[in-house]
């Protein structure tokens, strides 16, 4: 089954054209040296070998984001799969589509030298094409966003269709309709973070927002400016449902063993329309998780 990614084609889309041209994605994040046969089949495996190399060459960076971009890095050199497809912006408000056709390659002294080869269609889609949820989606900041739950819109998009008014598939979200709007939420509360109360206290670490983790992307991961305590933030734009309790701490899980530094901590945010007694109840063990109303 295939998967479904956008991908950044450098910062702002500088390097489009020549990802367009010469039939490739790639990214840098300043590892110098061929990573052939240092792929493994784990990004985590990959992570315990290269986050101290990141770290070596960007000092100015936390472990917290070195294993973000190294997270992100594996995913474009191995993650893909040859098969899986691509969606870049064109920097003229259009998005290329193509198809991975092999692995990973390294161009050393080249733009974005940690390529894969991909064939470009001849087909391009204008973002007003897309349903808000899919433009909310492919707008994500970071080089990577996994986007797999549009493939069917991106299918119809490709053959020209019509599409279906969406199905709800998410059980911590309790109605449809509002299902449809939670990745605008998303969005809304990152360009406004400034103006949030949380932005006293953390600022939103690059590469943060829909995180791939091994039980699905984490909405938001933001840092304390203390650099004491990961925020993992998971947003509902309905009535949210007990059952997101367990979603946000498998989320922390993660955060705790593959991000988190030995001294820093982990808490949870969960932001919906409206709690209820169950979500309440489920609330009251964890003393870690708080409930806020947007």
């Amino acid at each position: 089954m295939k998967s479904y990614y956008r991908i950044m084609l450098g910062p702002k889309s500088m390097f489009a054209d020549e990802c367009i041209t010469n039939g490739f994605i790639g990214a840098d994040y300043e590892i110098h040296q061929d990573l052939n046969g240092y792929l493994p089949e784990s990004w985590r495996d990959f992570n315990k070998r290269f986050i101290p190399i990141f770290m070596a060459n960007r000092p100015d960076k936390s472990k917290n984001a070195a294993g973000l971009a190294c997270g992100m890095l594996w995913t474009i050199t191995k993650g893909i799969r040859v098969g899986d497809i691509i969606l870049s912006p064109d920097g003229a408000g259009q998005f290329v589509i193509g198809e991975a056709m092999g692995d990973y390659q390294y161009h050393p002294n080249a733009i974005l030298p940690h390529r894969r080869p991909v064939r470009w269609f001849d087909q391009r889609i204008p973002r007003t094409e897309m349903s808000l949820t899919l433009q909310n989606s492919v707008g994500s900041p970071g080089t990577v966003s996994n986007i797999t739950k549009h493939s069917d819109e991106i299918e119809r998009l490709l053959t020209g269709t019509s599409a279906p008014i969406p199905n709800n598939v998410d059980e911590t979200v309790e109605d449809a309709a509002a299902f449809a709007m939670e990745k605008h939420l998303e969005d809304f509360l990152v360009r406004n973070w400034a103006q949030s109360g949380m932005a006293h206290e953390y600022d939103i670490l690059e590469d943060g927002q829909q995180y791939p983790t091994d039980t699905g992307p984490l909405d938001i991961l933001a840092l304390s400016k203390d650099k004491g305590t990961l925020l993992v933030i998971e947003l509902k734009r309905g009535r949210a449902s007990d059952v997101v309790v367990g979603q946000i701490l498998r989320y922390m899980g993660y955060v705790k063993e593959e991000l988190a530094e030995p001294n820093q901590q982990v808490r949870g945010i969960i932001i919906a329309l409206e709690d209820d007694q169950r979500l309440r109840r489920a609330l009251s063990m964890t003393s870690n998780v708080e409930f806020y109303r947007y």
